[in-house]
């Protein structure tokens, strides 16, 4: 599927440059190489196409499973992603998480788990702190801007907005604790840094 995944990203590029004017700042701040968490804010049903047209590196996304069973939608999920239960997410989708990650992938997380309606960021849920922490990846922090503007919550046509993603410095995880209330500080961290792009 790595051939359908790159052509799927040239072409949103293309839509996202032109239509959208799409800007990409800091880049370079993505490693190059091995296991990566990229958490960014969601506001938009755009931001995973967004943030994976943004991202040079092939990046998994984790999706929330209803969208596996939605006719045609499910099959182009299915080919990018591996799915959730944003409610109650289960070991073993945290442990797929892991695993990929230490066998060196690049993986997308929403940490507030679910679109803001207003386009104000959230509290992170304790998810992306448990990854993050049983992992030990970096975490990369990414603000989406305008995506709530051009598709926001209940919208149902897309209206030109200028989009871009900035990315913030990776955040190494320290510490060899792996209990709730250190996996809550990681994730209080990350939205923290999240936050701290929209002051650039």
């Amino acid at each position: 599927m790595s051939y359908l995944y790159w052509f799927f990203r040239t072409l949103f590029l293309i839509v996202f440059k032109i239509f959208f004017g799409l800007k990409t700042i800091d880049y370079e701040r993505v490693p190059e190489k091995g296991g990566v968490i990229v958490a960014a804010n969601h506001a938009s049903y755009l931001d995973p196409l967004v943030i994976g047209t943004a991202l040079k590196r092939r990046a998994t996304f984790m999706a929330r499973r209803g969208l596996f069973k939605i006719p045609l939608i499910g099959t182009f999920v299915n080919a990018f992603s591996f799915p959730i239960d944003r409610d109650r997410p289960q070991p073993s989708t945290i442990k797929e998480a892991v695993t990929r990650l230490k066998k060196g992938e690049l993986i997308v997380l929403f940490p507030e788990g679910g679109r803001s309606t207003d386009g104000s960021l959230l509290d992170a849920r304790r998810g992306v702190g448990m990854i993050a922490a049983m992992s030990m990846a970096r975490v990369v922090p990414a603000l989406i801007e305008g995506t709530d503007r051009a598709l926001p919550v209940g919208a149902k046509f897309i209206k030109p907005a200028k989009i871009r993603v900035t990315f913030g410095n990776p955040i190494e995880i320290e510490g060899e604790e792996t209990g709730k209330d250190f996996q809550e500080r990681i994730a209080r961290d990350i939205m923290e840094a999240i936050r701290s792009l929209k002051c650039q």
